[in-house]
This record gives C-alpha cells, structure tokens and sequence, in this order.
C-alpha cells in the first residue's frame, strides 16, 4: 500500500516555491547544498514513517 502523497498537496505552491528561493539567497553552493540536507532531515523527521520516506526516495531517484 502506497502511502506518498503525490499528487499536488500544498497551499499556495508557487508561494512555497518563492519562499525556498529567497531561503537559499545569498548562500553559497556550499551552504545550499547543507541547507537542503538540514531541509530533508527535517522534513523526513516530520514524516517518520520509514515506509513512506521510503517510497519518497525511490519517487525521487532519477529514472535512466
């Protein structure tokens, strides 16, 4: 049983877009990248259920 959420699920998602954008100004490449790793953490402990972070990281694995 899929339990990922797909399909759009955000309020305002061009808001959210705008708000990850001005999050990363001024960083650098570096602090980007560590930005989005902190991001991820937090997100998945959010989440918490193995299967579905799961299911997210084979979502996300780039398709050959």
């Amino acid at each position: 049983m899929t339990k990922l959420e797909t399909k759009p699920n955000i309020a305002a998602p061009d808001d959210f877009y705008a708000d990850l954008l001005a999050a990363h100004e001024g960083l650098s490449k570096a602090e980007s990248d560590a930005f989005n790793a902190r991001l991820i953490l937090i997100l998945a402990n959010h989440v918490g259920d193995r299967e579905t972070l799961a299911e997210a990281l084979e979502a996300a694995r780039p398709r050959k």
